[in-house]
């Protein structure tokens, strides 16, 4: 109880007329209030509150101050009933009263303690699926805990927690949720197993139920599983598994082999996972292989998985011929995650060891060599008119020796160097300049472009007469980057007889240029052409009235 007098003074003055006079004081009575006791109660009960105020004849109004809230508030009357409210935990609802009389406010506080009467949940276990029972192998198998329950008018179940007592050993999807999920496993007899459901309520309370389940024994004891097909590229490592076939004994042990297709190396025949190499194709190819999985009582099953396998999408141009991998300094591993995607770790060279090539050279490169009627020769010939480039498809001039320089050397000699002379669809093309003759070439009519390509082509050279200087791309192809600081980037032993590195040079340093049938645009004289060094592989755009070497290339069929 707790008072807070508060007092209104009235100040009364008497006048009297006549032959005397005389004065006197009003003294009112301090008021009080008493809100009485605390009082302890449960929620939801009835409980009366009863104010006592001084002096008499005041009126009395209650108010709530604070906690829960409470029906008919704010009231007046000294007696009050009330109903305690439906809490979720215990807490305290402090009342206070107002007392008014003779000109004078007084109040009084009350607290109320009520205490949280929670009703514990009902748990309830159903199993809710397969719709048929009892559950077959496979089948999957849901317990649910709908109808668990919170009795409290307004309570609600919170949480939800499954534990597996006993049985075989079983993955659900969630141990957590309203409902769990899983899958009827092989059994060789039929096994009790048991779940206990506990769940708890917006109040904290908990409380738990244990359900028990007959599954059946399956059909099968024993169900190999070769895992899903798969489709792959040619060169990629691939892993066949079988690590998911059911068994129900405590272990099994595989054995793989191969039923079709191009044969291949297995890691490891007796091992449930195994991996080889997908082999080099040409076209889509399909490799089929079983399992054979065996448990500890010698029975067993097989499965079989389908490999597809598709050529890898290498293009038809050349990769740069490096196998190694760098930094900004040195050689590196070509895994490094600071420097990838190197020429060496990806395209045709990363997987030059296994390419099925027709010819020979390189790491991927893979060139025939051919006589001057295009025949194939062996590839350790050492006398060949043209080479033919087995990844592009391509055929290439390959040069005369010379022990002159021109224009003393043979029609097709290395060293013989030309300007930029060459015919368009419509004649001449612009900024072509014609070399003269008998000049840097044996040619009594002129040291242009043009005029070597009709001399080689009347001659059906190699079975064509399509011959023509290569575009930018095409001679790009050839250069082989791991032979930087040798004096050609070309592999000699397919293209002999080159000109010496400086023969066209104007100091002493190395430069091999050579004709690109591309005219540079610069600008509208167009009196520039690509050339690319191939001792450097740098490319230029080189005045057209100015020689390069050139080697002439053909597309078959065209």
């Amino acid at each position: 109880m707790r008072l807070v007098p508060l007092t209104l003074v009235a100040l009364t003055t008497l006048t009297a007329c006549g032959g005397g006079g005389g004065s006197s004081d009003s003294n009112p009575v301090a008021a009080t209030v008493n809100a009485g006791s605390d009082q302890q109660i449960i929620e939801k009960s009835e409980f009366t509150v009863f104010a006592k105020g001084s002096p008499a004849d005041g009126t009395f109004t209650w108010e709530r101050v604070s906690g829960p809230a409470v029906e008919g508030f704010p009231a007046e009357g000294a007696e009050q009933t009330i109903t305690a409210p439906d809490i979720k935990l215990d807490s305290e609802l402090v009342l206070k009263v107002n007392y008014q009389t003779d000109g004078q406010l007084v109040s009084d506080q009350v607290s109320i303690f009520i205490t949280s009467n929670n009703q514990l949940p009902v748990a309830v276990i159903t199993q809710t699926a397969p719709e048929e029972l009892p559950s077959q192998y496979n089948d999957v198998i849901t317990l649910s805990g709908e109808e668990s329950a919170d009795i409290d008018e307004n309570g609600s179940v919170d949480s939800y927690l499954w534990t597996q007592l006993d049985g075989p050993e079983l993955t659900a999807d969630s141990y957590d949720k309203q409902t769990i999920s899983f899958t009827h496993p092989l059994l060789e007899s039929n096994t009790a197993m048991t779940w206990r459901l506990t769940v708890t309520d917006d109040e904290g309370g908990s409380a738990s139920t244990e359900a028990s389940f007959t599954l059946n024994k399956t059909v099968e004891v024993i169900i190999a599983d070769a895992g899903v097909d798969q489709q792959v590229i040619e060169f990629d490592t691939v892993t066949l598994d079988a690590s998911n076939s059911e068994i129900v004994t405590a272990t099994k042990s595989c054995f793989w082999q191969q039923l079709t297709g191009e044969t291949v190396t297995l890691a490891n025949q007796n091992q449930c996972i195994t991996t080889f190499v997908a082999p080099d194709v040409d076209t889509d190819s399909e490799l089929s292989f079983e399992v054979t999985v065996t448990d500890s009582k010698s029975r067993s099953d097989t499965d079989i998985v389908i490999i597809d396998i598709s050529p890898k999408p290498l293009g038809l141009i050349n990769d740069t011929g490096m196998s190694d991998c760098y930094n900004n300094s040195q050689k590196i591993n070509c895994d490094s995650e600071d420097f990838p995607s190197q020429d060496a770790d990806i395209g045709r060279d990363s997987v030059a060891n296994q390419l099925d090539k027709v010819g020979q050279g390189d790491l991927a490169f893979d060139f025939t060599k051919m006589n001057e009627f295009a025949d194939e020769l062996p590839d350790d010939a050492t006398r060949f008119s043209c080479v033919r480039d087995n990844v592009t498809g391509l055929i290439w001039e390959v040069k005369e020796a010379s022990s002159t320089l021109p224009p003393s050397t043979t029609e097709r000699a290395g060293s013989n160097h030309y300007t930029w002379y060459l015919n368009g669809s419509t004649g001449v093309q612009t900024g072509s300049v014609q070399g003269a003759a008998g000049s840097t070439c044996p040619s009594t009519s002129n040291c242009g472009l043009q005029t070597y390509i009709d001399d080689v082509n009347s001659r059906d050279f190699c079975g064509g007469t399509n011959w023509r200087v290569p575009t930018y791309t095409e001679l790009l192809g050839l250069l082989d980057y791991a032979k930087q600081g040798e004096s050609t980037l070309l592999n000699t032993d397919f293209f002999p007889n080159q000109p010496s590195d400086t023969q066209l040079s104007t100091s002493s340093s190395s430069f091999m240029p050579y004709w690109t049938s591309q005219t540079a645009a610069d600008g509208t004289s167009l009196s520039q052409a690509y050339i690319i060094d191939m001792s450097s592989a740098n490319d230029l755009a080189y005045p057209k009235n100015n020689t390069a070497f050139v080697r002439l290339v053909r597309t078959p069929g065209e």
